[in-house]
């Protein structure tokens, strides 16, 4: 039999990447849209003094979905330095951000129930407001310095309480840039909290769908660095020398 013409190959692999992207779209919405009133109930049960155990819940349903949402993409995963996630007490974990996809990994890896900051633009959005405060995450309205210092205190209260917090210090993705400059004040959830801070280096992520706006299969990196010890580092200088040390963990995770 002859080889299929080259234009005919293209176009069949395009289809067949469409017909993907299409297939994880759609149990993406549907689970939202079936769990929401799940995520109501937690919602509400969170709200009456209930948070910690409600958040533990849907930690362990999220991260199922977003483990599915990994298998269905058919992209190969390598996961290192889970080891070092400290198990208990307040932690904030450091990663670079290039991809939405990065959330659903971190979902997935991190081991334990994460919050994260998220614009107040996203609020408005039937569904996901729901499901980003039922995950732990906190809106901030960075045009208001009062409202986004009140948010910031609610993290660094969460992480000292115990709690997980996520922090994208490049302020927005990175859509294959490589690691861009960390903005000023980034860290001052991690900073102010005084807990251990985990780097985390995702390398691969925007190539699975945003590159391209078509689902692609492609090897994704992800790995945890040794926690860094805020407490230990000097009052003076302290943002300034964990921004570049965080900053430079995640750079050597990010070319090995």
């Amino acid at each position: 039999m002859g080889r299929m013409p080259p234009g005919k190959n293209l176009k069949r692999g395009l289809k067949l990447s469409l017909l993907k992207t299409i297939a994880i779209f759609i149990p993406v919405v549907l689970a939202m849209i079936l769990l929401t009133p799940i995520g109501f109930v937690v919602f509400v049960l969170s709200f009456l003094g209930l948070r910690k155990p409600m958040s533990h819940f849907m930690y362990r349903i999220a991260q199922g979905w977003a483990l599915l949402m990994v298998k269905f993409t058919g992209c190969k995963l390598t996961v290192s330095g889970r080891e070092k996630i400290p198990q208990k007490g307040g932690v904030c974990f450091v990663s670079n951000h290039g991809s939405i996809f990065d959330i659903i990994l971190h979902l997935a890896y991190d081991g334990r129930p994460i919050g994260f900051i998220a614009k107040k633009e996203l609020i408005y959005i039937p569904f996901l407001n729901i499901w980003i405060s039922v995950l732990g995450g906190l809106f901030i309205d960075r045009k208001n310095n009062r409202r986004a210092i009140r948010t910031i205190k609610k993290g660094i209260a969460r992480i000292k309480s115990g709690g997980a917090m996520i922090i994208f210090p490049e302020g927005h993705r990175s859509r294959g840039q490589g690691l861009l400059p960390f903005h000023p004040g980034s860290l001052k959830l991690a900073t102010q909290a005084e807990a251990p801070i985990v780097p985390v280096a995702i390398k691969g992520s925007y190539d699975v769908f945003e590159k391209t706006y078509r689902l692609q299969s492609v090897p994704i990196a992800v790995s945890f660095g040794d926690p860094i010890i805020t407490s230990d580092l000097p009052k003076e200088d302290r943002k300034q020398i964990l921004a570049d040390k965080i900053f430079a963990n995640i750079s050597q995770m990010l070319e090995n």
